[in-house]
Parts: structure tokens; sequence; C-alpha cells
């Protein structure tokens, strides 16, 4: 089925050109969106079906020759590891329309247009498999979030998005530097079939502009605005899927195809990691507002998650890629929760409220067990990903290890203190009695999220022995070797062939 890769883009593409174009009313075009983001869900379960977890390599995929002189092709499809992080989006991505849909949003054709337009350029990062592709659709992606946070955003959205564009820009042109000098060097910009490269430059050229778009500490300036700002459904998948795209980039670019340069430039880029989480991390705790906790958390937990990827052993990468879907879901659905809560009471300074326990069962059941989970107590996914991360960062450095552990450990700390403002103390002055619980709507798109949370929490191995498939030991990952480490060998199996190289 080498179309469903394509399909799994197109969907929603479509739908969005559809929405811009047909005379619907206001109620048919979120209820278009709506269908139409559901069909995606139902395409990536039958992607899933379809897809031989036993066999390694490149999947789903369709090739097409776009610029022949330079190589460049179409080129979509596949691997374990993106099959998640489609799904991820997906299902993110529904939530997030349904929540504007019940929330009612002005001028929603083009809202919703330019939603479903953000799903396939999102999807189309995960499948690209060409170098120019990936940057089209990378430049795609960021198109319509700029819209949606500056139109739909708060009373600072102009500051917001001019931090946003800035930011993001001055990546995008670093990356695309980088693309256009490896494809020249290599004879072809498709991914599957070039090989490694030692160039530091061009290496740092993508670490820059994908530690941008997590964003990894120093480059989160922009990050805080974004996220108050956005109306919260953008804001989830902000902080939910965007910035794993940033990720997905360090592992399916950086990682694998610089192995001299990750050997050598890996120790600054885990103090890097290390220091924006504990630095996000003390301020989540210290943040005085709902949306400041959530935001300043997603830079912490995308600091953990580059301590995996860089760890570059089969414990990191796949305690990494379990983390960007746990994270993905959980701050989605702490940002829909935000947002409920924040129309109930008008405000989300945590000082004004409290209480809101007390008569609203499914609101306080909701965000106390996303809250357990994110604070990672044993036996929830979130525990899974961080354990295995935290142990494969120990095979690269010990002390790595016990940032990692002093992190969780505030991580404990800000998560308790959010739910205690909010469900429990005294009622807050903005909190009225008269504030319902949850409704009917709202359960339809945070419980599936919850519920995956859940299911992922039983049975974490569902994405962790399915993300990386080939050789035993050795599939998809690196491996420096202890006997030859310090001269920064490294074997690589990403793609359908093997590589090795001594820097």
């Amino acid at each position: 089925m080498h179309w469903l890769s394509t399909a799994l883009i197109v969907l929603p593409i479509a739908g969005a050109v559809c929405i811009w174009i047909l005379p619907l009313s206001p109620f048919a075009v979120g209820s278009a969106a709506l269908l139409v983001s559901l069909a995606e869900v139902a395409l990536w379960i039958d992607s899933v079906a379809r897809f031989d977890f036993s066999k390694p390599g490149l999947q789903l995929d369709q090739q097409t020759s776009w610029f022949s002189d330079l190589h460049v092709s179409y080129h979509v499809g596949l691997y374990g590891f993106s099959l998640w992080l489609v799904g991820l989006t997906v299902v993110v991505t529904a939530a997030a329309i349904g929540y504007a849909f019940w929330a009612g949003r002005e001028r929603p054709r083009a809202y919703y247009g330019l939603m479903l337009l953000l799903t396939g350029a999102i999807v189309g990062v995960f499948a690209a498999q060409d170098l120019l592709l990936f940057y089209v659709f990378w430049e795609a992606m960021l198109i319509p979030l700029y819209v949606l946070v500056g139109v739909w955003g708060g009373a600072g959205r102009l500051r917001a998005t001019l931090l946003f564009v800035i930011y993001t820009m001055a990546g995008s042109l670093l990356m695309l530097a980088s693309i256009i000098v490896l494809g020249l060097s290599q004879g072809t910009f498709d991914l599957v079939s070039s090989g490694t490269n030692g160039s530091d430059w061009i290496f740092l050229g993508f670490v820059a502009a994908f530690a941008v778009k997590a964003p990894l500490f120093p480059l989160h300036a922009w990050l805080p605005e974004a996220y108050r700002e956005a109306s919260p459904e953008v804001a989830g998948v902000l902080s939910g899927v965007v910035s794993k795209a940033a990720a997905y980039g360090f592992l399916r670019i950086a990682i694998s195809k610089f192995p001299g340069p990750v050997s050598d430039f890996r120790t600054p880029i885990l103090i890097l990691a290390a220091c924006g989480l504990v630095y996000g991390s003390l301020l989540a705790f210290r943040a005085p507002d709902l949306r400041g906790v959530i935001a300043y958390s997603s830079l912490a937990q995308m600091g953990l998650i580059t301590f995996g990827l860089f760890a570059v052993n089969d414990l990191g990468l796949n305690g990494a890629v379990l983390q960007m879907v746990n994270h993905g879901l959980i701050s989605a659905t702490l940002f829909l929760l935000a947002g409920g809560i924040e129309r109930r009471a008008a405000t989300g300074e945590l000082s004004r409220l409290g209480g809101m326990a007390r008569g609203r069962p499914a609101l306080a059941t909701l965000l106390m067990t996303t809250g357990i989970i994110a604070l990672a107590v044993p036996g929830s996914t979130a525990f899974a990903g961080e354990f295995a991360i935290l142990s494969g960062v120990f095979f690269t450095g010990w002390g790595y290890a016990v940032v990692g552990g002093v992190a969780i450990v505030l991580a404990a700390m800000y998560m308790l203190r959010l739910i205690s403002a909010v469900l429990h103390v005294s009622p807050g002055p903005s909190v009225s009695e008269d504030a319902l619980d949850l409704r009917p709507a709202e359960l339809g798109f945070l419980v599936p999220l919850v519920a995956l949370l859940l299911v992922l929490s039983a049975w974490p191995a569902a994405i962790t022995d399915r993300s990386f498939v080939g050789e035993p030991q050795t599939a998809a990952t690196f491996h420096f070797e202890p006997a030859r480490a310090r001269a920064g060998t490294v074997t690589l199996s990403v793609s359908t062939t093997s590589v090795s190289t001594s820097p």
C-alpha cells in the first residue's frame, strides 16, 4: 500500500482546500473539519495495521522524480518511530479541532482550513525522505502557525508572533543552507540512499534549526510568549506536536547522517540539554499561571528527550521516542484542560484559582490522572520513558543521569503545585460556585487522550519494541563500542543499509 503515506499528507490538505472554497455554514465547516481529522486518525490506524513491525527499513513508501538534474524526488515513507509520531500528530490535532469546534472560533473557514493544513504539513515532515521535501513541509508547517497565533491569539499575540517568526526564520535559513550543501556534496538529496557526512558546520546548522523549534536552552525565548498567547488548542499542538518535529529532525537527520560530529559535539549538546532540563523545571515551579507551568515544563521535557536522543544507544533512543509520544499527549491534554479552566474562571492565574474539585468530579479526575502521569509515578508511561532515557544516558555519563533524577523530583513539585492550586485549597476569587463541570463535548476530546496515556502506562512496549526494527541489538541506533569509544567509532543502521565510519 504505497499510497498510504501520501494519503496521510493529502487528506487534511484536501480537506482544508474544500473548506476554503465550498460555501458552507459555520457549523458545517466545523463539522467537516472534525470529520476530516477523524478520518485521518482512521487512516493512520489502517497504516498501523498494514505496517510490518518485524521488517527493517522504510515502509509504505512512494517515490517519484521531482528535479532529476539535482536528484530531488518526492519520496515519502515511514519507519517505526515516525509511524508513532504521525499517530501522535493526528490524534492531538483531532482533539484540538474538537476543542475549537466546541469553543466556537471566529472566522471558522480560515481557522479550520489552517488547522488541517498544519496537520498535513506536520505529517509531511515525519514522512519526507528527501531533504528538500522535508524543508518544504517544514516551512509549510510554520506558515499556518504564524497566522493561528497572530490572528486568534490573546492580547499579546503580535509580540508573540514576532518573536516566533524571528527565531524560526533564522533557524529555517540555517537549515536551508545546510540542506543545500549536504545535498550537493552527496550528489543526492535522498535521505535513504545518501551516506554520512563529517562536516561539523553542516551538522551545527541542522542542530541550531532544530534546537530553535524544539526549543532547547538557550534558544527558547519565543516559548513563553507563544504558549501563553496562542489559543489553548494551538498551544497544545505547538507544545505537543510541533516540538516533536524538531526532535525527529535530530534523530532522522542530525544523528543518522553525522556520526562523527555527533561524537564530537554530543557533550556540549547534553550539557545544554541538562541546563534546559533544570532551568525549565525551576521556572515551571515558579510560574504564576497554568500555561506558564505547562510551557516551562515543556522546555524541561525537551531537554530530557534530547538526553535520550544524544545518548545514542538503544535505551536512550527507545525511551526518547516513547517520551515524545508521552509528552505530546500530556501537554495537549493539559493545555486543553487549561483552556476549559480559563473559560470557567476567566483567568489562569494560580493565585485566583482553587477548590475546583468540589462539585466537578470529571475535571478533577482528568486533571489528577494527567498530572499524576506527568510527574512520572512508577507504573505510568512517563516513568517508563524517563527511566529508559536516564538508563541510556547513564552509559554516556552518570552525571547526566543525576541531573535527570533531580529534574524528575522538580517535575513532581511543580505538577503537584499545579494540581493543588487548581483543585484543592479554598476556592479562589475567580472560581464561581456556578462554574460547571466538564461538558460531554469536552469529555469527547479529552477522554481519548487520557485513555491513550493509560493504555501506554499498561503497555509501553507497544512503542519501545516497535520503534526501531532490524538486526538484533543494533536496529536503527548508534553504538559507541566501549573498547573503541575513545576513538570515536560509531556504527549506524538507520536506513536499509548499514554504514560504519571512524571519524
